[in-house]
């Protein structure tokens, strides 16, 4: 394999980032949310960060050869509350009465964010292994941030969510 590029191993770094903090959000989103339905949401998916860190060791493993991916990231990112979310936690708090809309909110921004940075890894690298890591990443993220909009949709009482029309363009309900 040829030589994996800076901008590869930052992606990787980043991603790395990414899963962490999202893990940290999604239990802190789950905790403060007394929506049931809402709670195993956000539960669900800070199980799927963690299901992300091992793909993504074995898919960085592929990219880098023998290099250990988890050298990409010093031990100390990897330990406490990243300041983004701490960040995070902050502005759901302000949100008072609304912090399941507020969490879903930034839950959408993560993931948007998320997929972004994978795309944006795709166009970085030319190594097609690494390319198509990426893309499949990027693919799950979306999956993610469409079950963030449907519990939105279904807290917020708007458009369409999990397959089935809350309201009817007639004006009956």
């Amino acid at each position: 394999m040829s030589e994996i590029s800076e901008k590869v191993k930052n992606a990787i770094r980043e991603a790395i980032k990414l899963e962490i903090n999202g893990r940290k959000f999604f239990n802190h989103a789950a905790d403060m949310t007394s929506h049931e339905t809402g709670q195993k949401m956000f539960r669900y998916l800070a199980e799927e960060e963690v299901k992300h860190m091992e793909v993504f060791g074995d898919l960085f493993s592929q990219i880098l050869g023998d290099e250990d991916w988890r050298q990409l990231v010093h031990p100390d990112e990897m330990k406490g509350e990243a300041p983004l979310v701490t960040k995070l936690k902050a502005r759901m708090a302000h949100a008072e009465s609304k912090g399941e809309v507020e969490a879903l909110s930034i839950g959408m921004e993560l993931e948007s964010d998320a997929i972004r940075h994978f795309q944006e890894a795709v166009a970085a690298t030319n190594d097609p292994k690494a390319k198509k890591i990426f893309r499949e990443i990027a693919e799950e993220e979306k999956f993610h941030y469409d079950l963030l909009q449907a519990q939105y949709d279904s807290v917020m009482h708007t458009g369409n969510y999990l397959d089935g029309a809350e309201f009817r363009m007639d004006g009956k309900w």
